[in-house]
């Protein structure tokens, strides 16, 4: 009986070891495995230096190549310059989920001053949306405020 359990022992090894080295056929394409799929593989990428071939994503960066000039700086605010005349919001003003998110109507108040914009504070801000901004608030559409009363 012990001869037995020690040749069932053997042969599982072998069987498991043969499994590990099933797939290297030499000829470089994959064999599917027992699921059917196929070993995952990424296919050589191109040389960066060849002209006309963009690099995929994941390629090293090329650091010989020409640097880039420093990006240029612009103050912070809006990008367009003010519309004459705006959009017109009366409110009142609440506290978005984010810190120091200020709402009126699911508009996102950019800008303006804080002193006036206070959650719970009514007021009428002059200004323009601008729903191609990013904001780290995650909701309402941005409204660049121009304005800001009380009232």
């Amino acid at each position: 009986m012990r001869t037995f359990r020690l040749a069932v022992s053997a042969l599982a090894v072998c069987v498991a070891l043969s499994a590990c080295g099933g797939g290297q056929d030499g000829g470089g394409t994959p064999s599917p495995t027992p699921t059917g799929a196929q070993p995952v593989t990424s296919p050589p990428s191109p040389d960066a230096s060849t002209p006309g071939v963009p690099p995929t994503p994941g390629d090293p960066v090329d650091q010989t190549g020409p640097a880039l000039p420093p990006p240029t700086k612009r103050p912070g605010g809006p990008t367009k310059p003010p519309s004459a005349g705006g959009t017109t919001l009366t409110g009142t003003v609440t506290p978005g989920v984010e810190p120091n998110c200020l709402l009126i109507d699911n508009y996102l108040l950019i800008g303006g001053p804080r002193d006036v914009l206070k959650a719970g504070a009514k007021v009428t801000v002059t200004g323009r949306a601008q729903p191609d901004m990013f904001t780290t608030c995650q909701q309402g559409t941005p409204f660049v405020v121009e304005t800001a009363r009380r009232g």
